[in-house]
Parts: structure tokens; C-alpha cells; sequence
């Protein structure tokens, strides 16, 4: 059969609508019956198999002015998008235009990279794609995400096979997954650095494996539970602070002869774990921030300058990160069926989210399998 032929068999047979959840902004979003989107030039449509809830979408529903604007920034996000930017799903339409530039086919799983570029701003042509300009992105702007039946996949957006063989939950964790190694690559980690993972969560356990692959010479991971803490042991930490119970500044710094650590990744958007870092860290250390925050975060500035000389580093999406973790996961290294910890049906979305959204609630990755 042809792949013209291919995939007019496929769009004969798929529903003509869907059911998927419509933002309608901050705290209103509704389970809705909407049109099953038809793939045009270039484009893919796959069926959701999984889409990791995260902690920007529950930001975003609770109305963090990142998302939804304040004095000093306009709103970002979009009224009338599906949610859901972390995802895997099968192709089951695309035009052959699609799978001839892609080399996918019909019936392949694959995962999507966050960001749509536009490939025509400055970023974009200096190969920045990550940051691009307009910042279209599934589930938030310009693109609907995959908290549906189906997702369209747009010419534009990046796409990475991954194998059928694991389970969905454990495919969609390739988002946050390249995100915190994003983050490990920008610290720049050396053989003898004291590296400190901030937060136990999707990110910081994800940060803790990557920061392990680079080989330093101690790996810490600092969290208020020991739950979390003991995956981060499995993960690959050499040590476990438990910050609601110990001195994590003392101990690190006893642990360096009173110099501090040399990497110290946040990975918790928590405002504390922000000057605990600057703390931490010993005269010309490296911080990496990778966290979305509900609020501002205020903190000493001479610490970073007069006092220290940090390199303080931003970390946004993940940028050439997804083949690694890609296989990382499909090595089946990670303890995955103890990070993607719950799982809902569509029709339970609000309990997913406020799951997320509960810090007590005990979830790691929350994740929701249309």
C-alpha cells in the first residue's frame, strides 16, 4: 500500500471528535467533545498514549504571572488551548510529505520536543531554537498539547522515535528527562566537583542521573522526603540530605573542608532553595536554575558578586538532549516505575493536577493515559 493510500485508510477510520481537556484560563479548565484535528502539509497526527502532567501546567492553572502576565510582563499563555506538553502517542495520519521528510511512517511511536520554532527568528537562525522568538509551544501557546485523544504534530515541531517496548508513562518522561539534562549540561560538571541536586522531583531526579553520567566526584540530592530521596539514591546520588531534618550547608561545606560545593542545580521552584544554593556554593561555584516559580524570589546579590564570583546559569526546555534521553530511558537504568508514580484516565484530569499540586500528596510523576 502506499503512503498516500496509507494514509487515507487512516483518516477514514479515525472518530470524527474527541474528547480533551480546554484551558479557559486560570483555574477553568473543562473536559469538552472537540474535532479530531486533520493533518495537513507536513504534519502528523498521532493518538496519545501519554501526557505527563508538570509542575508549569499546575503553575499555570493556579495563574503564575509567567503564564498569565503581571505589571512587568504580558500574558503568555493562551484561552482555548488543549493542555499538555509532555507526551507520547502513535502516528496514525500524516501526509507523505510528513513521512518522507521525517523518515517516520504510519504506526510509529514517537515523543515531541516542546517548543514549535518558527525557524525564522534570530534564535532560530542561529541554531537557538530552544529560546525562539514568538515561543510557540504545545499546550501553552500557538499549539494545542495532548491532554486529548489525539495531537496534531505541526510541520515545524521536532519529533524523536522512541521504542514500543516501554510503557507510555515511561516514554512521555522525555521531556522532563532532557530538560534536567539540559541543566547538567550547562553546569559544565568536571571529574572532581561536589555537584548538589536541589529537589527530588521529575527534574531533580532526572538532574541526579545526568549528574552522575558526568562522573564528579560526589553526587548530592537534597529534598524533605525520604521517599523521594531514597529513588534519588537509585538514580545515583552518593548522598541524601533530608533539608527538613538536617543542616545541608553544614554538611556539604564539613564535607569540603569548609569550601562548599562546586555545582549546586535547583531543580525544586522552591524560593528557599534559592538562597540555600547561594550558601552552598564555595568562591567561583556554578548555579543552575531550572525551575518555574509562582512568585518572586528575593535574595542576597553580593553573595553572587563581591562575596563569591558565581556563574549563575538559566536552563530552559531541552535543547539536543532528547536522543540521550531517549536512551536512557530504553536502557532501563532509571527506576521508572517508581518515578511515574500515578497514573489517571482523561475524565480524571483535575485529580491528576491537584495531585501535582499537593506537595504532601506523595506523587513523583503524575501522568494521565488518554
Amino acid at each position: 500500500m502506499t503512503s498516500l493510500a496509507q494514509t487515507a485508510a487512516a483518516d477514514a477510520a479515525l472518530p470524527k471528535s474527541m474528547a480533551a481537556v480546554v484551558c479557559h484560563g486560570p483555574e477553568n479548565y473543562t473536559l469538552e467533545d472537540v474535532p479530531v484535528p486533520s493533518p495537513g502539509p507536513g504534519e502528523m497526527l498521532i493518538r496519545v498514549e501519554a501526557v505527563g502532567v508538570c509542575a508549569s501546567d499546575v503553575k499555570c492553572y493556579h495563574g503564575a504571572p509567567k503564564f498569565w502576565g503581571d505589571e512587568n510582563r504580558p500574558a503568555w499563555a493562551q484561552r482555548g488551548i488543549i493542555p499538555g506538553h509532555e507526551f507520547v502517542g502513535t502516528v496514525v495520519a500524516a501526509d507523505q510529505n510528513a513521512t518522507v521528510q521525517r523518515r517516520m511512517s504510519i504506526g510509529d511511536r514517537i515523543v515531541c520536543e516542546q517548543i514549535v520554532p518558527c525557524e525564522e527568528c534570530r534564535y532560530c537562525r542561529r541554531g537557538q531554537y530552544w529560546m525562539c522568538a514568538p515561543h510557540e509551544m504545545f499546550g501553552f501557546r500557538g499549539f494545542n498539547g495532548a491532554m486529548a485523544h489525539y495531537v496534531l504534530v505541526p510541520a515545524r515541531a521536532r519529533a524523536h522515535r522512541v521504542s514500543a517496548s516501554i510503557p507510555p508513562q515511561h516514554a512521555a518522561f522525555a521531556e522532563p528527562l532532557s530538560c534536567a539534562l539540559h541543566a547538567v549540561e550547562r553546569a559544565n560538571i568536571q571529574f572532581d566537583d561536589v555537584v548538589v541536586v536541589a529537589g527530588c522531583g521529575p527534574i531533580g531526579l532526572g538532574m541526579i542521573a545526568g549528574a552522575r553520567a558526568k562522573n564528579p566526584i560526589k553526587v548530592i540530592a537534597l529534598d524533605m522526603s525520604d521517599e523521594k530521596l531514597a529513588l534519588a539514591r537509585r538514580c545515583g546520588a552518593d548522598l541524601i540530605i533530608n533539608v527538613g531534618r538536617d543542616d545541608a550547608v553544614k554538611i556539604v561545606k564539613d564535607l569540603t573542608d569548609g569550601y562548599g560545593a562546586d555545582v549546586y542545580l535547583e531543580g525544586t521552584g522552591h524560593p528557599a532553595a534559592v538562597a540555600q544554593g547561594l550558601n552552598l556554593l564555595r568562591k567561583l561555584g556554578t548555579y543552575v536554575e531550572y525551575s518555574v516559580f509562582g512568585s518572586e524570589v528575593s535574595v542576597d546579590w553580593s553573595i553572587i558578586g563581591d562575596d563569591k564570583e558565581l556563574d549563575i546559569l538559566g536552563a530552559h526546555l531541552g535543547p539536543h538532549c532528547w536522543p540521550a534521553a531517549i536512551k536512557m530511558l530504553e536502557s532501563g537504568e532509571l527506576p521508572m516505575d517508581g518515578i511515574c508514580s500515578h497514573q489517571f484516565p482523561l475524565a480524571e484530569f483535575q485529580t491528576a493536577i491537584d495531585l501535582v499540586g499537593n506537595p504532601s500528596g506523595g506523587s513523583v510523576k503524575v501522568s494521565i493515559l488518554p
